[in-house]
């Protein structure tokens, strides 16, 4: 018998509690050797036919196993909510804690002395690592990875990027809706999730800079073999894990997370980035603030040149060597000797990596941008912060001073937005309430207002647009984002009206609503507080426990690491 593990006690005892427990799991034909001690590697996956950018991770789970074993593990494979962009309704965002409770009480309660994270559709990376990063089992993640390269009449189709820019070419009147639905078949080639730097690459990425998965883990196409031989590896590491107690909470550091910050500037990575790792950092114990996505990569440039940022996919940026080029690019601005699940340092882990003078990733002295992080954005329209990303606006609109166009809603906005009557200019400011994690609910990915109809069709290309929701990491524009306080919480966001001027300085990190304090008081008193509905079940819960943007819209009562203590026997 090896020495005594988690697992064991459920499995080690020779009382009735043992038995139950062992008896169980040989109805599905487990051999009594298998409950001698060695690690047991829980498979916690997110298949499922509703979430197609992780259809195939069922057969990767697969591959995993076999590493387990291969090390002299047990893998028991589970699945747990999946969150689809695709389908889900009103938003993913809104079921992202969800599904990290999900893993977190899957964890605890369950014979599990290890974990492998199988995640791929981009909520999903954040909820199995918050809930993992509550119980703190020794944890190593594997992403879907991001699907081949789309193209239409020779033509490459950029997944989600490309559907925004071809639905404003239908309703400019350029393109004809027989070849926008045509389009359709022709945007994944594959299963996994878009091939841009889109929010599911983003966090992939992020995953692999903060040391969490084998190197690689990002940018491996879904369907090629390098992904299943990867998934393979990360089995069988997973079982070394255990073996040496390394345990998610050494790896997931405040050094590891300000990489992830750096590392996201130099992607041109998702502004969702930022709520999911306030999150994560939240269940951690971690101190990590709004500010610190700014000033922690005030001096890092844009090297990716990646949709909706640049000009290539992840294909070619698989092709470029991915991650481990970018670490090596930034060189001394990142924590190099930051520890990984590789039980090597993060510096180690690249070593050699070189890019074979790929045009995809740049280097330091020739960026794509210098400056390149998100920033952080305050005044008296977003006292507790709002975001922009600098390198997916024009950039003649990062300081702008214009009259608010303000839509209620999202129902009101897309009643209104392609009226041809509508009051609006190409100087105007496109202002959406009700759009945060109360409002909606669920801080849908709705930020990217779409531009007016009759100002397409003038050559209006992008816009200034704010509001309390979050954006696709696909999409593009002078976005602004995750306004805080959100207005169903009260915000001054609620409190703008037709014609109000605000003024964005994004070089001086400024958003301002030019309506003196008294107005604004009075424009409170008349507008009252805005009720949470009485709606039951989950959402009910959500409503009443959800913070702003600016702490990572967890649930107030998640936050913080809770342990691997094993419960009490029912037997």
């Amino acid at each position: 018998m090896s020495e005594q593990r988690r697992s064991q006690t459920w499995f080690g005892g020779a009382d009735k509690i043992g038995f139950f427990h062992r008896s169980g799991l040989k109805a599905m034909g487990l051999p009594d050797r298998m409950f001698d001690g060695r690690p047991v590697i829980g498979i916690c996956n997110t298949w499922s036919q509703l979430a197609p950018c992780n259809a195939h991770l069922r057969d990767l789970a697969e591959h995993v196993a076999r590493g387990v074993y291969e090390a002299g593990g047990l893998p028991l494979e589970f699945p747990v909510t999946s969150l689809g962009e695709t389908l889900m309704r009103p938003s993913t965002m809104m079921y992202r804690n969800l599904a990290s409770m999900d893993v977190e009480e899957t964890l605890r309660s369950n014979p599990l002395d290890g974990v492998v994270l199988l995640a791929g559709c981009d909520k999903t990376t954040p909820a199995l690592l918050m809930g993992a990063a509550s119980v703190d089992l020794p944890s190593i993640m594997l992403s879907g990875g991001p699907t081949l390269t789309g193209r239409r009449n020779g033509v490459q189709l950029p997944s989600g990027t490309g559907t925004y820019a071809m639905y404003d070419q239908v309703r400019a009147g350029t393109m004809t809706p027989e070849d926008f639905v045509g389009a359709e078949v022709c945007m994944w080639r594959s299963n996994g999730s878009c091939n841009t730097m889109g929010t599911a690459s983003t966090m992939a990425s992020m995953v692999e800079t903060m040391g969490l998965a084998l190197t690689g883990n990002a940018a491996i196409p879904a369907v090629d073999a390098r992904r299943r031989s990867l998934a393979h590896d990360t089995g069988h590491r997973a079982v070394e894990l255990v073996r040496e107690d390394l345990r998610l909470s050494t790896v997931l550091t405040r050094e590891s997370l300000e990489n992830a910050i750096r590392v996201n500037a130099a992607i041109g990575g998702s502004t969702n980035a930022v709520v999911h790792l306030l999150a994560v950092a939240g269940r951690t114990g971690v101190e990590l603030s709004l500010d610190d996505f700014d000033a922690v990569a005030a001096d890092v440039p844009l090297l990716v040149d990646l949709v909706p940022s640049g000009r290539y996919l992840m294909e070619d940026f698989f092709d470029a060597g991915g991650i481990p080029v970018v670490i090596n690019r930034l060189g001394d601005r990142l924590h190099l000797d930051a520890p990984t699940v590789t039980g090597r340092t993060l510096g180690e882990n690249v070593a050699g990596a070189t890019g074979w003078g790929s045009p995809v990733i740049r280097s330091v002295d020739d960026p794509l941008q210098e400056n390149a992080g998100i920033a952080v954005l305050r005044g008296n329209l977003a006292p507790d912060g709002a975001i922009i990303k600098p390198s997916a606006a024009e950039k003649d609109l990062l300081v702008h001073r214009g009259r608010a166009v303000v839509f209620e809603d999202i129902d009101d906005l897309r009643a209104r937005i392609d009226d041809p009557e509508l009051d609006v200019h190409a100087d105007s400011v496109l202002v959406l309430k009700g759009a945060g994690p109360k409002g909606y609910p669920g801080m849908p990915e709705m930020g990217n207002l779409p531009i007016p109809a009759k100002l397409l069709r003038a050559g209006v290309t992008d816009m200034v647009r704010i509001s309390d929701a979050r954006m696709s990491g696909t999409a593009f524009g002078a976005v602004v984002l995750h306004v805080a306080p959100e207005s169903a919480a009260g915000g001054p966001l609620a409190l703008v009206q037709d014609g109000d001027v605000i003024e964005l300085d994004v070089p001086a990190r400024r958003l301002h609503l030019e309506v003196d304090d008294a107005e604004l008081e009075r424009r409170r008193s008349v507008r009252g507080e805005h009720p949470i509905p009485d709606t039951g079940g989950y959402t009910q819960l959500y409503l009443q426990h959800v913070t702003q943007a600016d702490t990572g819209a967890d649930l107030d009562f998640l936050r913080g690491k809770r342990g691997s203590g094993v419960p009490r026997a029912s037997h």
